[in-house]
């Protein structure tokens, strides 16, 4: 029997930033589904390295054009070529003649837009980049936001910051402090990735500012990593990245087979919003239950009590019980209790045998305990918890 004709591919990506991850999984799953046979080039620690690729003897490249360098060294390549990328809001600055596989960055604001509007925010700002040529797609955002904030007759609130550097870290963390501080509160935010997102809310922590009372904030990738190292998990737009590397590998499939190479674009809306407690919003009174909710937020997990909550925010402790019990219909503990459950139900899905390790690192004094508070709280244990998810 003969086997088909096996074509080799060259993916170039860098594969340590979760986009291009997703977008190498969707390829992936279109070749698993349709059993096309590829032989793939990727660099063994998925970094994109470009010297020799303009030598390199295969049949096709998927490749990442949002790097000003990929797209300068493919552009005078004679082989199929399918680009990803960003979108632009300006059909110039698409790659001449070839096909085109776009994240929506326009639709990407928007729903965190939407979402904040939802949220009761009246005030609104974008948290970007430097510009640079690598960083076209972060502009391209802070567009989408303008727009949208000039269509509901809104002056556009754009910081770019500084580039991230060990040299820059101490200066750039004090000037976004500064550009919080000036903001209008409360205020939702929208930053460019969850990098950004979260490098900002670290700001808010060491400047006090509370999340998301004070700063209801939204990032875009939907990263896991950065979502672990935020103390406030963070909500993002999740963009729809596997179906832009099942649609590129598509349209490399049929270029492959004879179709002709056209200068189209496809752009591929986000998946969803995964709104988690960085962006929920609520109106309070009292500046002291802003206060407290986010010492609660940051430490409920260190097993903090009701007198130092108290202590942090400067009252008595019956007058933080008070504003809690007017305002949020519960107790202070009531209060870190449930904040500690959120964190163990997040972790029983990420790692639902440890169930010791959950109840320690959650603030609970013994696993028992934690037992007693599913059952009462949730009508299951922990293990049939992290059983259903």
């Amino acid at each position: 029997m003969k086997l088909p004709t096996a074509h080799r591919i060259a993916l170039l990506f860098n594969g340590n930033k979760i986009y291009d991850r997703e977008i190498i999984a969707g390829i992936g799953s279109y070749l698993n589904t349709t059993r096309v046979s590829w032989e793939l080039f990727l660099e063994e620690d998925f970094r994109c390295r470009l010297p020799g690729i303009e030598h390199w003897n295969g049949h096709g490249i998927i490749a990442d054009f949002d790097d000003p360098e990929v797209s300068a060294a493919l552009a005078n390549s004679t082989l199929p070529v399918v680009a990803v990328g960003g979108s632009y809001a300006s059909a110039a600055d698409y790659p001449e003649g070839l096909p085109y596989v776009a994240t929506d960055n326009f639709k990407l604001v928007q729903l965190a837009y939407a979402h904040l509007i939802e949220a009761g925010l009246n005030h609104f700002a974008c948290f970007s980049l430097p510009e640079a040529p690598v960083n076209r797609w972060a502009q391209e955002r802070e567009k989408a936001f303008a727009t949208l904030l000039r269509r509901d007759h809104l002056q556009p609130e754009i910081y770019r910051g500084l580039h991230t550097s060990a040299s820059s870290w101490d200066e750039a963390v004090e000037q976004q402090i500064a550009w919080l501080h000036s903001l209008a509160k409360p205020v939702g935010i929208i930053a460019v990735s969850d990098a950004r997102a979260r490098q900002l809310m670290q700001a808010c922590r060491i400047a006090g500012i509370a999340v998301p009372e004070q700063v209801a904030l939204v990032g875009i990738d939907n990263d896991p990593l950065a979502r672990t190292l935020t103390p406030i998990p963070l909500s993002s737009v999740i963009q729809g990245t596997e179906e832009m590397g099942r649609t590129a590998a598509q349209l490399l499939h049929q270029m492959l087979g004879g179709a002709p190479r056209t200068a189209q674009r496809i752009l591929v809306p986000p998946a969803g919003i995964n709104m988690l407690a960085s962006s929920r919003h609520e109106r309070l009174q009292h500046p002291q239950l802003m206060q407290a909710r986010h010492f609660i937020r940051q430490y409920a997990c260190q097993g903090i009590k009701t007198g130092q909550v108290a202590d942090y925010v400067g009252i008595s402790r019956s007058s933080l019980e008070s504003h809690f019990r007017r305002e949020l219909g519960c107790s202070v503990h009531d209060e870190i209790l449930r904040i500690k459950l959120e964190a163990a139900k997040a972790m029983l899905t990420r790692e639902p045998g440890q169930i010791a390790a959950v109840a320690l690192r959650c603030g609970f004094s013994s696993v028992q305990y934690l037992h007693a508070v599913f059952k009462r709280e949730l009508g299951c244990t922990p293990r049939e918890y992290a059983g259903r998810v």
